[in-house]
């Protein structure tokens, strides 16, 4: 899910929109099709989605929201994130303090 990239590491995440709050839910797919799965608040009308998953993995990896680029997957559930400026293993550390235990 977390892949090193020139500019920082590049996210998948699998997003659920309409739900009661914005939050890491879990891990969607095994291996290398593995996605982080966020519950999004916001519903997928008007790009309210993605502009609300920006502004959660902003929080989450403590960067200014022109720091996360959306990739790939506008108009998906399966979303690909460019986390400028993040090297792998902070990345990693994040991931593994906000991703619950199954």
């Amino acid at each position: 899910m977390l892949r090193a990239a020139p500019a920082g590491v590049t996210l998948a995440v699998r997003a659920q929109p309409g739900a009661k709050r914005t939050a890491v839910v879990g891990v969607y797919g095994e291996g290398a099709l593995a996605q982080l799965k966020i519950a999004v608040q916001s519903p997928p009308l008007e790009g309210r989605a993605n502009q609300a998953l920006i502004a959660f993995l902003a929080r989450t990896f403590g960067l200014p929201k022109s720091a996360v680029a959306l990739v790939s997957g506008e108009l998906s559930r399966s979303k690909v994130f460019l986390l400028h400026g993040v090297p792998l293993d902070t990345a990693q550390r994040v991931l593994a303090a906000c991703t619950p235990r199954s």
